[in-house]
């Protein structure tokens, strides 16, 4: 297969230009075929979320387990109830706040919405992008579109189309260059179908501001999905966002991280080993390591999650063979990078 390749010139303004390429896209979809396109997050993989046969290829260019569930993404919030059984007012409350945005709820699906999308759960999560490129590419498309994140299943999630060209080069029909995503980590879920409502992945809408949202506690999930058992959402059961060379998280118990990663690098050189570095801001400047990637601040989490997975990527570029992250602080958006450090990790931590 050849990728058609495609740059959208104004991401914040829409030309008639990158209207044209939009249309295109979505006609590709409504056919059946399969376009990486930019959101606020990460880049999509996006297909016909009513169509099983465009979800298998979906499963099939990722190289993804077929009972990991896919996001249905809509431009309106009309369009939810065409897929869903039912709209609790939590649904309406967090939509009215949080949407468009970084936010995927979970509800009850109806029967058009296929098994092959939903990882063959009577459940449909869904979520309104704040890109505009993304909520215009879903209106030409037909208004539902499937898409996780476009990367081969495992590996770090694209912030840049680069990175999509890197995996998906050959495997799909587009790929749509809207530049860097905003926030940098996949979106929020959280399943409405039970009660108190759990927060299945954490991310840049905190659990603090839907609990603010909705007047009332929400739950974590006791632990991973059984192995005998699909997950009920993207993130829960498989390993993510992993980098080729083994990554550790590195807390030391004397608070003293970067020295205690210091000596760790040490101990790879003696090995002949290349050995690369997660940093904060603070610390990044005084390791030596073959490649070192600076996150940000370590107080402001927006920006490490901005940045986590581009310098995930980077790492590969520079073909290290050990990857030690400092440990950040796991609250606010910080729990959503920690999660995706540990997902990436395989919860491999030095203390």
């Amino acid at each position: 297969m050849i990728t058609e390749k495609v740059k959208i010139s104004n991401p914040d303004n829409l030309t008639e230009a990158d209207g044209e390429i939009l249309k295109k896209a979505g006609e590709i979809i409504k056919n059946g075929g399969v376009v990486a396109f930019p959101t606020e997050t990460v880049y999509g993989l996006g297909g016909n979320a009513l169509d099983a046969g465009a979800s298998k290829k979906i499963y099939a260019a990722k190289g993804r387990p077929s009972d990991n569930p896919l996001i249905v993404h809509i431009s309106d919030f009309g369009d939810i109830y065409e897929i869903a059984e039912a709209v609790p007012e939590y649904a309406k409350r967090l939509a009215e706040i949080f949407w468009p945005g970084p936010l995927t709820m979970i509800l009850k699906k109806k029967a058009k919405v296929p098994d092959e999308t939903t990882g063959g759960l009577d459940t449909v999560a869904v979520r309104m992008p704040d890109s505009i490129i993304a909520r215009n590419l879903i209106k030409y498309a037909g208004g539902y579109i499937a898409a996780p994140s476009a990367n081969i299943s495992g590996k770090p999630s694209p912030t840049e189309a680069r990175f999509v060209t890197e995996d998906m080069d050959g495997r799909i029909d587009m790929i749509i260059d809207g530049g860097a995503g905003e926030v940098g980590i996949e979106s929020t879920i959280i399943d409405l179908t039970v009660s108190p409502p759990e927060i299945l992945r954490p991310g840049f809408i905190t659990r603090e501001m839907i609990e603010g949202a909705l007047k009332t506690e929400t739950r974590l999930p006791g632990a991973e999905a059984d192995p005998g058992t699909g997950p009920r959402a993207p993130g829960m059961k498989y390993r993510h966002y992993a980098p080729r060379a083994p990554l550790y998280v590195v807390e030391a118990a004397d608070k003293d991280t970067p020295g205690l990663i210091a000596r760790l690098v040490q101990k790879e050189h003696e090995k002949g080993r290349r050995a690369g570095v997660l940093a904060t801001e603070g610390n990044a400047g005084g390791y030596i390591a073959e490649k070192v990637e600076n996150l940000g601040r370590a107080d402001d989490g927006r920006a490490i999650a901005r940045n986590l997975f581009r310098a995930l990527r980077e790492m590969d570029d520079a073909d290290v063979d050990v990857i030690y992250a400092e440990s950040l602080e796991n609250k606010g958006v910080g729990t959503a990078v920690m999660n995706r450090l540990l997902k990436a990790a395989g919860n491999q931590i030095i203390t």
